[in-house]
């Protein structure tokens, strides 16, 4: 269960948003038939539309659901925020590296030596404290919709989440631990992991913040106590890649030894995690960055100099290859990319800082975190090495940047640059598999209080029907038909965007009347134990857009074993790139 102190739904402007609407249960009922009537056999949307109009039949079930919703509503900030959490995040079992964490690659960095490396590192520690001080401050500005009904203030809540959130496995559920406290209690010690090794470093030393000469110096020593192989601990880092369920026994394993529970507690409290990589002796072409970003190449390269429950993990490699690691939990993309683009400007924008010898001061040296290990953690360890190792060699990943057109031409023929990506999608995926399956597109509900996302089905019949028109045999339709029919996929997709954007889509409905029903203990209704139910949320592909102004980019893998994860970035002018 997520565990938090409510701020009020309003922007730091202190304008007060609405909560998230309530679709009629009807207007649901009847999209949720329209959605999958072309992606199931024939026989099984008949049982599925008579379901569904028993479900929504007057005195039904739903009608009864959709009431306890409506008081739901009434009496919470946001009254799907928690099931959506829960079901999205918490309640998943697989472990968050590929299946979960998204990672901002950064633009690949040159370093003459290790110096240079820690340069950058500590300019980007000094960055991380200049923009937490932005967050606990409530300066930031506030972000307002771009694109569909552009404009519109959007909710902050997911900023004050970002230093301040740690996500702990359980052994059904994870726990989400935000601390919204004054900015006087908050975080003041980052961890740095080097070498599979995590130090505690104090970032304020005598009511002060440490300036980046300071910060250079303390991982200058890291790196030195890094590379004493007598005091080298076993790679506690590899268990945070593991299943859920699998980090949380092995957790509880640890726990049982006091010095373990006191490193625990100094991770568990953190602001951010710092990971100094190892170079991997690896070509660093955009794909290659972008894996090692994922899942640090496995045991054998970075794959343990992480730990995955943190929401925020900075990675500098020595090689250059660096970015962001994100828990997804506490917030969505945008944060990461405002973060991201906030620190590149800070890092390449001005000279560095660095103090005068005489200013510096002689803080505390950062520690080692401890850990007592017995054979039955030895064996835990080698087991998450097995199955991250697993996940590695499992995902195949490529980064193409597309340099035909990019989104001025799709704007000039009067298209969404979004609609139009998400239609070629479903083109790509027909092409390849001779037919159309459930598609998860992420849509900001930031427009309403504690907002997050909902799902914008891309797989509409418009799209299925465009997409046999340019696969079908050449003379069966002319050119004019396949650009109306590709008009109308478009038009269809960016009715179902503003649908989503104004709280008005299906899936977080659905969710939430599937949880009432648990809730009053009802048996579940046979709506949601339909077979169609369970193709519908079964996303092999999973899309979103992620854009940068500066050269970023995000990506992320599939949610399913047999599916695809499709993070596009489209730009202006003749570049558009496409992580998949």
């Amino acid at each position: 269960m997520p565990i938090m102190e409510k701020e009020t739904g309003r922007t730091t402007v202190g304008q007060v948003l609405p909560k998230v609407p309530l679709p009629p249960l009807k207007q649901t009922l009847d999209t949720y038939l329209k959605c999958v009537q072309h992606l199931v056999k024939e026989e099984q949307f008949k049982k599925t539309k008579a379901i569904a109009e028993k479900f929504g039949a007057p005195g039904g079930v739903g009608e009864v659901l959709q009431k306890k919703l409506l008081e739901r509503r009434d009496t919470t900030t946001n009254w799907v925020y928690d099931y959506w959490l829960e079901d999205m995040y918490l309640n998943n079992r697989l472990a968050l590296p590929v299946n979960s964490s998204p990672v901002m690659v950064f633009p690949k960095q040159t370093f003459r030596d290790q110096k240079g490396a820690l340069r950058f590192a500590a300019r980007l520690v000094r960055g991380v404290l200049d923009y937490k001080a932005l967050i606990d401050a409530r300066a930031l500005p506030v972000d307002f919709a771009r694109g569909q009904l552009a404009g519109t203030p959007l909710c902050m809540e997911q900023y004050y989440r970002i230093f301040n959130s740690y996500r702990y496995p359980g052994l059904k559920t994870d726990t989400l631990k935000v601390q919204m406290k004054a900015a006087s209690s908050s975080p003041e010690h980052i961890i740095v992991a080097c070498k599979n090794q995590f130090f505690v470093l104090d970032v304020v030393a005598n009511n002060k913040q440490l300036n980046e000469t300071e910060i250079l110096s303390q991982l200058e020593k890291i790196m030195k106590m890094s590379e004493n192989a007598e005091e080298r601990l076993p790679p506690l880092g590899v268990l945070t890649s593991d299943g859920r369920t699998e980090w949380a026994q092995a957790r509880d394993a640890l726990t049982k030894d006091q010095t373990n529970r006191d490193s625990l507690a100094l991770m568990e409290s953190c602001m951010c995690v710092l990971c100094l990589d190892e170079p991997c002796g690896l070509e660093a072409r955009d794909t290659t960055r972008a894996v090692l970003m994922l899942h640090g190449g496995g045991r054998e390269k970075n794959g343990a100099n992480r730990w995955y429950d943190k929401s925020m993990q900075f990675v500098v490699g020595m090689d250059g290859v660096c970015g962001v690691v994100c828990d997804h939990s506490p917030f969505e993309g945008i944060v990461m990319v405002q973060l991201s683009e906030y620190l590149m400007k800070y890092i390449t924008g001005s000279p560095c800082k660095m103090a005068r010898a005489s200013s510096i001061r002689d803080p505390p040296p950062p520690k080692r975190l401890l850990w007592k290990c017995n054979p039955h953690i030895q064996g835990l360890l080698a087991a998450s090495g097995d199955r991250l190792q697993r996940l590695v060699d499992n995902l195949d990943m490529d980064v193409l940047n597309f340099n035909v057109y990019g989104k001025d031409l799709i704007k000039k023929l009067k298209m969404s640059p979004d609609a139009f990506i998400q239609v070629a999608l479903q083109l790509a995926f027909y092409k390849c598999n001779k037919r159309l399956v459930s598609t998860y597109e992420s849509a900001s509900i930031r427009r309403f209080q504690d907002g997050r996302v909902d799902n914008i089905r891309s797989a509409t019949p418009e799209a299925l029907a465009f997409v046999m028109s340019m696969t079908a045999e050449r003379a069966t339709f002319t050119d004019s038909d396949k650009m109306k029919q590709l008009r109308d996929a478009i038009n269809a997709q960016t009715n179902y965007t503003i649908a989503a954007i104004t709280g008005l889509a299906i899936d977080n409905h659905l969710l939430g009347l599937l949880r009432i029903a648990k809730e009053l203990n009802m048996e579940k209704p046979e709506i949601f134990s339909d077979e169609t139910y369970s193709t519908s949320n079964q996303f092999i592909l999973s899309t979103s857009q992620v854009t940068t102004t500066m050269e970023m980019f995000c990506c992320y893998g599939p949610v399913v074993p047999n599916g695809y994860g499709a993070c596009y970035n489209p730009q202006s002018g003749p570049h558009h790139l496409l992580c998949v």
